[in-house]
């Protein structure tokens, strides 16, 4: 059994309901690094927050190679196990999704989420049976690895979709018989909802949390078995860089840059 066989099972043990994993989404292999350190069992990936630190726009636009790239060097900066945010895999086509997948796991991913919203301008999803079969493609890519990847099937419709219960609930059953692992409803944080979801939904419920959201120790409360706090982080962190520039540039002076992680402390996490 290799190492990376050995994280995609620590991985996966750890969605739990009511002992949720916690997911504090990294950009880069710095970020990666510095959640690891506070004590996380796993990294995942912002699909974002990378985008973004590689100056492109959130949505598909990236690119296969970019990503693979970066969740390669992700994984070489932590000792935990890694799982990457492929937005809607890469790629136009099933075939497509699985070739992702694969590159993926080369780079040492153990995890992948993909998700069912079109990115074709309309901010329509995809049909189940499109979906279904990009997450097949991208089983059988896994399997064909040797790898148990986990793949954590989103369902958009709260975050860009109808709202709807009874469609979110439908989806996620079609995309666990298609392959998927876990299911991830982004846009659902009240706790009624929440609680109706859990029991609705055969697998790990995954949800995002931020500002305003049901703490952890709620969440696990209500049976959710993993949290992220998606591209939040990276937000506060470009918060900071506006307002140390807009402050420099109109005061002259540097109070947003109080409680910066310290440089001696920032460069002996970086030496490994």
């Amino acid at each position: 059994m290799t190492d990376q066989h050995t994280r995609a099972n620590q991985f996966r043990a750890l969605h739990r309901g009511g002992d949720p994993l916690v997911l504090v989404n990294a950009w880069d292999a710095a970020s990666a690094r510095i959640v690891a350190s506070a004590g996380a069992p796993a990294v995942a990936s912002t699909s974002a927050g990378v985008a973004w630190s590689l100056g492109v726009a959130d949505g598909d636009l990236l690119g296969r190679a970019a990503v693979t790239d970066l969740v390669g060097r992700m994984v070489g900066a932590v000792a935990v196990p890694v799982t990457a945010d492929i937005e809607a895999g890469y790629g136009g086509s099933p075939a497509e999704v699985g070739e992702t997948v694969r590159a993926v796991i080369e780079a040492g991913a153990v995890g992948v989420n993909i998700e069912d919203a079109s990115h074709d301008g309309t901010g329509a999803l995809r049909s189940v049976e499109d979906q279904c079969a990009r997450l097949e493609a991208a089983r059988r890519a896994a399997d064909g690895t040797g790898i148990p990847l986990y793949v954590n099937a989103r369902v958009d419709t709260y975050l860009s979709g109808t709202g709807d219960f009874a469609e979110t609930v439908d989806r996620a059953a079609a995309y666990l018989a298609a392959g998927a692992d876990g299911v991830f409803v982004p846009g659902v944080v009240d706790p009624s909802l929440v609680a109706k979801l859990v029991p609705s939904i055969p697998a790990p419920l995954n949800v995002l949390a931020g500002p305003g959201a049901p703490s952890v120790r709620q969440l696990a409360d209500l049976g959710v078995a993993r949290v992220s706090l998606g591209s939040a982080v990276a937000e506060a962190a470009y918060a900071v860089a506006r307002r140390a520039a807009e402050e420099a540039l109109t005061s002259g002076t540097y109070a947003s840059l109080a409680g910066g992680f310290d440089y001696s402390a920032i460069n002996t996490l970086m030496r490994g």
